[in-house]
């Protein structure tokens, strides 16, 4: 199975090419579509200078989120499976074959990535946990992770899920399609750093991904 990985790209020009060294390191068939969100550091410079006939990238030239970048790559891919991989350094890219066993094997048709949370800051760690027990009250389900970046689904999955252009809501929206259309979200516990720094506000982002959860509870999908 030939995998696509997903890398939504914004001011990481200390650890982009690190990321994708680590990606190309795994021993899958894969393709890699990269897309800069506007970056106003060195990222678009690091990326231009990459020569790997695997590694196609994207530029949006005004800056539209997280989300956008997903939908834009994925717009691009054309591989058996999907994964999204963030650009920084908390997720090891290895973790793709833990996932994508039970997938290979008829198991599963989507795999998530569950990680430990006990290294993030608090704030940032509860609102984690309130948003997947959403998830689960919501739509009577029992995923681990909900926010977790590393989902492996097949892409035509994916495409069904008409993903609308969004800043963080990505991770709900996806969430909460896959188990409006009936999905099992199989789970594998991965490792995880995470880093001190963050882009997601908890407030600025975690009150439009409760309201993504619910308008997905309440719509037709």
């Amino acid at each position: 199975m030939k995998l696509s990985v997903l890398i939504p790209v914004f001011n990481e020009e200390a650890t982009v090419r690190d990321i994708l060294d680590r990606v190309l390191a795994v021993p899958v068939d894969m393709e890699v579509a990269v897309v800069d969100d506007c970056s106003t550091d060195g990222t678009w410079q690091v990326l231009q200078s990459i020569q790997e006939p695997r590694i196609r990238v994207f530029r949006h030239e005004a800056n539209q989120g997280k989300g956008t970048g997903i939908v834009t790559a994925l717009s691009h891919a054309t591989g058996d499976l999907v994964i999204i991989q963030d650009a920084d350094l908390e997720y090891e890219p290895n973790d793709y074959l833990k996932l994508m066993e039970p997938i290979v094997a008829g198991r599963a048709r989507v795999v998530y990535g569950v990680r430990s949370l006990t290294g993030q800051k608090t704030f940032v760690r509860l609102g984690n946990q309130f948003l997947t027990l959403a998830t689960n009250l919501l739509y009577g389900s029992h995923v681990s992770d909900m926010e977790t970046c590393y989902k492996m689904l097949p892409r035509e999955v994916m495409l069904s899920l008409a993903l609308q252009p969004s800043r963080f809501q990505i991770e709900p929206e996806i969430t909460a399609k896959l188990l409006r259309k009936g999905y099992h979200i199989h789970e594998v516990p991965i490792s995880y750093q995470p880093r001190a720094a963050k882009k997601l506000n908890p407030w600025k982002d975690g009150l439009p991904a409760l309201w993504t959860l619910i308008k997905y509870r309440l719509v037709r999908v």
